[in-house]
């Protein structure tokens, strides 16, 4: 087990490498489309490439994040009824969930997309809007993203796994996080400083 935690951390730690990365191709994504708004109306000029452009960088920062907001556990869940359940009994749900949806759908992509990747690739498929780009880069998007969030969840599995052996802690506890009382407790707190400045 240990090699498998090894493996799960060097998972993780590209994860967040790709993570903090990610997030430059949405910068990008804003400044070219500003820019595009910009050209457009100050000198009456556009060009597909700078829409399809923006798409490809939207597309990219979606699909390559998704290992990363899996790492961070902050995928849409409904908690209303799983969350009155113990840890334990979460850890299993989650298990299960990796195992019999997220990791056949990450197979079932991967296998339905590389060859969709690369049959744009050898013909080197363009858009078929006037001046458009090239479409194979973004279809590489499908099974590159899929393939770091199959590793991600290979990782989560390995932890849950691992957390249920009692070999580490809760893997989906935020260390710097505060706990729901914790927030409660602030709020209210800052509620009645407010209050107590007015009445001053």
């Amino acid at each position: 087990m240990s090699f498998l935690l090894q493996l799960s951390r060097l998972i993780d730690g590209m994860s967040r490498f790709v993570g903090r990365w990610v997030i430059w191709l949405i910068f990008a994504s804003t400044a070219i489309s500003g820019l595009n708004a910009i050209v457009r109306k100050a000198f009456n000029y556009s060009s597909n490439a700078f829409l399809e452009v923006q798409w490809y960088l939207f597309a990219a920062s979606f699909m390559l994040a998704a290992g990363y907001t899996l790492l961070n556990n902050e995928h849409v869940r409904i908690d209303v009824v799983v969350g009155r359940f113990s840890r334990r009994v979460q850890t299993w749900i989650d298990i299960f969930g990796f195992v019999v949806f997220l990791l056949p759908l990450c197979a079932v992509v991967l296998y339905l997309g590389v060859p969709f990747f690369l049959q744009a690739w050898h013909s080197n498929e363009m858009s078929s809007n006037a001046g458009g780009l090239v479409l194979w880069p973004v279809y590489a998007l499908m099974p590159l993203g899929f393939f770091l969030l199959l590793l991600q969840a290979i990782s989560e599995l390995i932890k849950r796994i691992a957390f249920l052996m009692g070999l580490i802690d809760d893997p989906t506890k935020k260390a710097d996080a505060k706990s729901a009382e914790e927030e409660l407790a602030e709020a209210i707190r800052l509620a009645a400083e407010e209050k107590a400045a007015r009445g001053a």
